[in-house]
């Protein structure tokens, strides 16, 4: 008799330890192209099923037909709903198993091939188009140069004190990037100086003018951002002294692949990061879709 075989599938849950009990060992294959989905599911761990908004996730695997995990899904309302790479085919698949649950679908982000597939086949399934929103390019560190000349000043790691800063500065990143709020500057403030997430660069005289943030480490990975300077205080080098300087402790500190997504719509940040050792790895692309 042969062996009873099954067509591709996803799976569906809430709960992020369910997920990783199955999903864990395809995300820990990519690190670098599951920074994401590594680094979302830690905080939802550490932080609850509320950490990035009102709405518990919808997290999912696709099983394939040996029975191995195959793609990964992630959505945290109000943010776009994110997946590893996918064929066209499985893309299909998605849009068929999102729609049997009756679960909305506002935006999508993924490698670039994925989101234009699954953007496709969402038309085809609901006859909504995708109007292309954001496209970032992934990176990946190579080997640190410092920025010449550095500005004058130096950088630490934020404490306590700088809290109503960090909220400012998180509140004016999300405005400029476009961002939704999710659960607002102060929750994400409390979770970075938990671990020390945060790094400042100062002046002489100890002004902050910049700062760098980074992920928890997941399975040897973490990720830079946000990068934010106020714009009064732009084009003087301080970002990328601040992002250098995070990015020689995460390495101290162990990390082994370092990462950071750009927008390519912002030719200087790609190209700064570029100058102190960061290479690409994939480009991502963010569609939207109407209610």
């Amino acid at each position: 008799m042969e062996a009873e075989t099954h067509a591709p599938a996803w799976h569906f849950t809430s709960d992020v330890d369910e997920f990783l009990l199955h999903a864990q060992d395809f995300l820990h294959s990519r690190p670098d192209l599951h920074t994401v989905h590594l680094t979302v599911t830690e905080q939802l761990r550490r932080r609850g099923p509320r950490a990035y908004g009102g709405r518990p996730p919808l997290l999912g695997r696709l099983v394939r037909a040996d029975g191995t995990v195959g793609a990964a899904l992630l959505h945290t309302p109000p943010y776009a709903l994110r997946t590893t790479r996918l064929t066209a085919d499985e893309a299909e698949t998605l849009v068929t198993a999102l729609l049997d649950l009756g679960h909305p679908v506002t935006g999508f982000a993924s490698e670039r091939a994925t989101a234009e597939a699954f953007a496709a086949a969402w038309q085809r399934g609901t006859g909504v188009s995708g109007r292309l929103s954001g496209s970032e390019r992934l990176y990946r560190l190579a080997e640190l140069t410092d920025p010449s000349p550095l500005p004058e000043g130096r950088a630490r790691v934020a404490g306590e004190a700088d809290r109503e800063l960090l909220i400012r500065w998180y509140d004016g990143f999300v405005a400029d990037a476009g961002l939704p709020g999710g659960r607002g500057g102060g929750d994400w403030a409390d979770f970075r100086l938990s671990y020390g997430g945060v790094t400042l660069w100062e002046t002489p005289d100890g002004t902050p003018v910049s700062m760098a943030g980074v992920t928890p480490t997941v399975a040897g990975q973490a990720r830079i951002g946000p990068v934010y300077t106020p714009p009064e205080l732009r084009g003087r080098g301080y970002a990328g002294a601040v992002t250098a300087r995070v990015s020689r402790a995460a390495l101290a500190a162990g990390v082994g692949e370092l990462l950071l997504f750009t927008d390519l719509a912002n030719p200087t940040s790609n190209a700064l990061y570029q100058r102190i050792g960061y290479r690409q790895v994939a480009d991502w692309a963010e569609y939207e879709f109407a209610e």
